[in-house]
């Protein structure tokens, strides 16, 4: 692809081109603002240099022999990589007379290269940074056989056709726009209907399993963020401070701070541990405007938050009913497929090796004991403790991070929190983070996507229609409205002087679950015709049999 923007745009440099998991892309910086319309004449050339099957050739070249021949080429990006490359040799290919910086390995031939096809075009600053000169990156894919790129091609399909930024509008669930701010999002009413059942169940069934509820401030005093280390190991993702009465304020990216200070507002007995505090907190971080998407990636969001002090000895038993509690949640949310991640010790650490030793034993225990199969991942630990990572698949088999369960050994430490032993000796607490969900935003972005915006009944921002047929019919369709609406069944009335199949087309566009066409039959015998959304007519019953019938298929969750 490199070498055929080349012959079509001299005047290009390259930036990186990696392979990543969905494909491949390349930056490149080019006085051609390539479109969206280039990339057939891109893929066109790429045909031509896939059929001259020119044979690749591996050269090794010094540091000083790469930094001359890419800056003859006046390639300044690779220039910039070799020179902090931290070898003494770096590798070149060269094919037809193109040559590029490149580990390799690579095929024999051009001609090697069979199914691929050209995505898209976007823009991406050089090394990731807002202040370095924004390139252009094109993505493409690339298979051995033209049935594998079809199927793919299909499935990009179905992502597009999910894709919760479209769903988003086409519902009226969200929205984000500029005089708010990037980052920041609207909840409509229908997307905070779904809101609102997510949190109701949320804490229902927090209560249950033995958490307190909190509520903390959006600022805190910046000392707050230095006793922590959070202005050491996270300032780049802080806003700016601001001054209140003299004294430095900050927004929080965190809610942890706050629960330790509750716990450390009354003196504790080993007897009251483990205390389980959870909060459904918002926080605020700042992320550059590239890696901004839609819910995905946000700068205010709400954490399903929750901190657990214990014992030592403690340890394996909460994180048991951590994973016990979050596999719940996601299987009720719709998500049975998931995979388990064990994170070790990094090479910036706080704390003693024993300690962590200790910590990620208990960890690894918990899940044994569980019988959840997982996969190591070394190093990958936050600084302050060993912690459990679980990616669900969606329906389409994509994988997103959302549960965590983190150890920590630093906020104890740094905040000086403590509790009473049985000899009446002071001994510091074992602090667990845990997310389910992660963050709200983030997660019903998911679950839109999961869904294809087609919510089950609980989730539903309208459970059912009532659809008129006459405007005689109308006064009938309130009084179930009302009826409904008494039951906390989500319902709302389409009386608009529209044909009945226009309005069960709009109900059904709008993903409703359930609808209610009411004419003159209906009116008289005092029933209702139920038709569900994949068009399914399930016949006359009573409004009685009606909420009896939606009322089982919300408490169940089915």
């Amino acid at each position: 692809m490199a070498h055929a923007i080349k012959e079509l745009f001299p005047d290009t440099r390259f930036a990186i081109g990696p392979a990543i998991d969905e494909g491949f892309y390349y930056d490149v910086d080019c006085d051609h603002s390539i479109t969206q319309e280039d990339l057939p004449k891109i893929e066109k050339k790429m045909k031509e240099i896939i059929k001259a099957r020119s044979p690749f050739q591996r050269k090794e070249l010094s540091k000083e022999e790469a930094i001359s021949l890419f800056k003859g080429m006046g390639e300044t990006y690779k220039v910039e990589l070799i020179e902090e490359i931290d070898e003494e040799k770096v590798t070149v290919y060269e094919e037809g007379g193109f040559v590029d910086l490149c580990r390799g390995p690579h095929l024999e031939t051009t001609g090697k290269v069979k199914a691929f096809k050209l995505l898209s075009v976007a823009g991406a600053y050089w090394r990731g940074d807002e202040k370095n000169k924004m390139l252009q990156r094109i993505y493409g894919v690339s298979f051995p056989e033209k049935e594998a790129l079809k199927k793919h091609l299909a499935f990009l399909e179905e992502v597009k056709k999910r894709d919760h930024r479209r769903l988003g509008k086409e519902l009226d669930l969200f929205s984000m726009n500029d005089d708010i701010g990037s980052g920041l999002v609207l909840w409509h009413p229908r997307g905070a209907a779904i809101r609102r059942a997510i949190e109701n169940f949320w804490l229902d069934e927090h209560q249950k399993a033995g958490y307190e509820i909190l509520y903390t401030p959006h600022i805190a005093k910046l000392d707050l963020w230095k006793k922590t280390g959070h202005l050491d190991f996270y300032r780049e993702n802080m806003y700016a401070s601001m001054e209140i009465e003299g004294l430095e304020y900050e927004i929080k990216p965190m809610n942890c701070p706050f629960h330790v200070n509750i716990f450390k507002s009354n003196l504790r007995s080993y007897r009251d541990l483990p205390i389980r505090y959870a909060e459904l907190g918002t926080v605020y971080r700042y992320e550059r405007s590239g890696v901004l998407h839609g819910l995905l990636r946000v700068r205010g969001f709400t954490q399903d938050d929750a901190h657990i002090f214990c014992r030592e000895s403690q340890i394996e038993d909460e994180v048991m009913k951590v994973l016990d509690f979050t596999l719940f949640i996601l299987k009720t949310f719709g998500f049975s497929d998931y995979i388990v991640y064990l994170s070790t010790r990094p090479d910036k650490y706080v704390g003693t090796e024993e300690g962590w030793e200790k910590a990620t034993d208990a960890l690894e225990k918990a899940l044994i004991h569980k019988q959840l199969t997982y996969e190591i991942d070394p190093g990958e630990g936050v600084f302050y403790g060993p912690k459990i990572d679980i990616k669900v698949r969606d329906s389409l088999g994509r994988q997103w991070q959302c549960s965590t369960i983190q150890v920590d050994f630093n906020i104890p430490e740094r905040l000086d929190i403590s509790y009473r032993d049985a000899d009446s000796k002071d001994q510091r607490p074992i602090m667990i983070h845990r997310a389910l969900m992660g963050s709200l935003e983030r997660f019903f972005g998911i679950l839109i996507e999961h869904y294809a915006g087609a919510f089950p009944l609980w989730l539903a921002p309208v459970q059912v229609s009532l659809l008129s047929i006459a405007d005689r019919h109308i006064d009938y369709c309130k009084e179930i409205v009302s009826s409904l609406m008494n039951q906390g069944i989500r319902a709302n009335l389409d009386s608009d002087n529209e044909k009945i199949g226009y309005k069960i087309r709009k109900a059904t566009m709008l993903k409703t679950p359930y609808m209610c066409i009411i004419g003159d039959k209906e009116t008289e015998n005092k029933t209702i015709n139920i038709r569900k959304r994949d068009g399914e007519n399930t016949g006359e019953m009573s409004v009685e049999n009606l909420i009896a019938f939606l009322k089982d298929e919300i408490l169940t969750r089915r």
